[in-house]
This record gives C-alpha cells, structure tokens and sequence, in this order.
C-alpha cells in the first residue's frame, strides 16, 4: 500500500513547487525592482562559468544567463558592454530605465534574450553601482543604469554587434547605459 501514497503525494509535492514558483512572477509592471543584485563584485582573477541561452521564459522566448560583465571596445562603436562570453549585450529603446521594466515579450524574446543572472554579478569596467535587476517572468533580469538588457542571436561570436541599430531601437549598450553610437 505505500507505492500507491507515494504517487499523490509527488503530485501535490509538484503542484505546490509550481505555485510557490509563480509566486514570483512579474509581467514586468513592477516599479519596485531596480535594486542592485546582491551582491555585486568586482571582477577577480578567479574564472567565472555561465549558463548557456535556455528556454523557459511563460511568455515562449529563451533567456541568456551570464554572471560576468565587462567592458570591451568595438570597431565603430567604441566601448560597449558584453558577457562572460564576449557577446555584446543590448538595450531596447521602448523599455525604460525609470523605473525599470522591460516590453520585449513573446515572439520579441525569439530574437533578443533577456539576460537573466544570479544573485552576484562579477564586473570589469563597469560601475557596479549601476547594475540592477528587474523582474521578469520568476527570474532576474539585469539592467545597466535601469535599463533592461538583452543579447541578440544574430551574434554567434565575441565581439560581434549585429543587433547595432536593428529597426532602429535596439543598441549595443555603454558602460554609463547609455545607446552606443557609431563612431567615426
């Protein structure tokens, strides 16, 4: 007879881990959420892993997790912001920074991959003071300045920037947050 308990109660264990996981859902309205990530460090001589893009955002899209930003410069565009990869990391213009809250949702996410990250973040020329994080979907979603960040799948390698300008709203993102411009 205890073979046939232990199937109930796996369900109800299940069920209850899945309402407990919504809990901490946001649709992104939230204006509470540009706290730092706790805490944030500087970056040490010690190598640092991340995850590679998974799915699982409920809106249908994948998400990219780091726990390394740096600073690098681009040909063009001067001194951008990338992973613990080298990929260039992007903001949307239709987002916003004050307070924070992302819109790229659904078929968006397809292309351009909210950059989740854990509890501490690692830096190298960035100022840690303007890291943060919002909520997105359960998971941390980490801004530079207020503003969410993203990686586009256009770029396969370091150093590429091929989501600079996409429809004219989306760009590699400054160590300052700012929109990265196209340098003589």
């Amino acid at each position: 007879m205890i073979p046939r308990r232990i199937g109930p109660s796996l369900a109800l264990g299940l069920a209850s881990a899945l309402l407990l996981g919504a809990c901490g859902s946001s649709n992104g309205t939230d204006t509470g959420n540009a706290a730092p990530a706790a805490p944030v460090t500087s970056a040490t001589a010690d190598p640092v892993t991340s995850a590679p893009a998974v799915g699982g955002s409920s809106a249908g899209g994948r998400t990219a997790t780091t726990a390394v930003v740096t600073t690098r410069t681009a040909q063009g565009l001067g001194s951008i912001v990338t992973d613990d990869k080298g990929l260039t990391l992007y903001r949307y213009d239709k987002d916003e920074a004050n307070p924070s809250k992302w819109t790229c949702s659904g078929a968006c996410t397809k292309t351009w991959l909210p950059v989740i990250v854990p509890e501490s973040v690692q830096t190298s020329g960035v100022d840690k003071s303007l890291l943060g994080t919002v909520h997105r979907n359960g998971r941390t979603q980490l801004t530079l300045a207020g503003w969410p960040l993203y990686r586009y799948v256009g770029d396969t390698a370091a150093g590429q920037t091929n989501g600079q300008g996409k429809d004219g709203e989306w760009h590699a993102v400054t160590p300052a947050g700012q929109k990265s411009a196209v340098t003589g």
